[in-house]
């Protein structure tokens, strides 16, 4: 991957909580909006995308703004590696990458937001890893400040699916939701749903996921930062059932590349989870 050092504020792809113990200790997870409509450089950073996802090796990738352009030319690289679930076909759409060698496609659906005006939706897949169902859901809520409504409505239908799968199952969520964190706050998380840079320690290098300040794609003359793109994690309960718990988490996407492009307008998400027995 040709790149260029830039420094960004979270200036190393770099844990901001060490991951301690062996791979087969923890689950891995990518959530990242890779800005698949802006065609610049589309070569170019198709390959960095690609290079970064082959470098972490995580064993779930939750993508936005997918195109079949972009599909295409990462299943030539990626396809021995990863089952593909795709979230739509035309245009943009969500896309889910998981590790055949760690985990087992059980099932998937999409649920449509009835009221979107940009044909969002959710992808849910459940797995078996270790031995055990886990439900994943990836999103890409309503864009725009003018839409906070049905954004907001989008994380309540999301907050609910996450609530309601069965209690013996993990449920981890990632994604693009665009969410100001008053509108966050207005609506609320269930008690049983944590978001995982919270439950880090919030950690400043690691908030701001859409960063115009440092992030010059797509050459946006205000200048503004927000952490649009969030995890979620709803644990299991019950005896014997897998517990992941929060163990790190790192921006990505931070190297500015030799055509001058960023791989995405916005930093990817790398966060590693522990697993454990109740």
């Amino acid at each position: 991957m040709d790149v260029e050092k830039k420094n960004s504020g979270c200036t190393q792809p770099e844990s901001c909580v060490e991951p301690t113990g062996s791979k087969e200790e923890q689950l891995s997870l990518i959530s990242w909006n890779i800005d698949g409509l802006d065609g610049d450089e589309q070569p170019e950073r198709a390959r960095s995308l690609c290079s970064y996802l082959t470098e972490y090796s995580a064993d779930v990738v939750l993508l936005q703004e997918m195109v079949q352009a972009y599909m295409r030319f990462m299943h030539r690289r990626l396809g021995d590696a990863y089952n593909f679930i795709e979230g739509g076909q035309d245009g943009y759409f969500t896309m889910m990458l998981l590790k055949k060698s760690r985990l087992r496609l059980l099932d998937h659906h999409i649920l449509n937001f009835s009221k979107s005006r940009m044909t969002r939706n959710l992808l849910v897949a459940q797995v078996e890893f270790e031995g055990q169902k886990l439900s994943l859901m990836t999103s890409h809520f309503e864009s725009c400040k003018a839409n906070s409504a049905e954004r907001m409505r989008q994380l309540r239908l999301v907050m609910k699916a996450m609530s309601q799968a069965p209690d013996d199952q993990t449920v981890l969520f990632g994604g693009d939701t665009n969410l100001r964190d008053h509108e966050v706050a207005a609506v609320g998380l269930p008690g049983n749903v944590v978001d995982l840079w919270e439950q880090l320690g919030e950690p400043e290098k690691c908030r701001y996921t859409w960063d115009t300040r440092a992030n010059t794609n797509n050459e946006i003359k205000f200048k503004c930062q927000f952490r649009f793109d969030r995890v979620y994690l709803r644990r299991a309960s019950g005896d014997g059932v897998l517990q992941l718990e929060p163990r790190s988490m790192a921006l990505i996407g931070l190297e500015k590349l030799r055509c001058g492009l960023f791989t995405s307008d916005h930093w990817g998400i790398y966060s590693t989870f522990s697993v454990t027995r109740t």
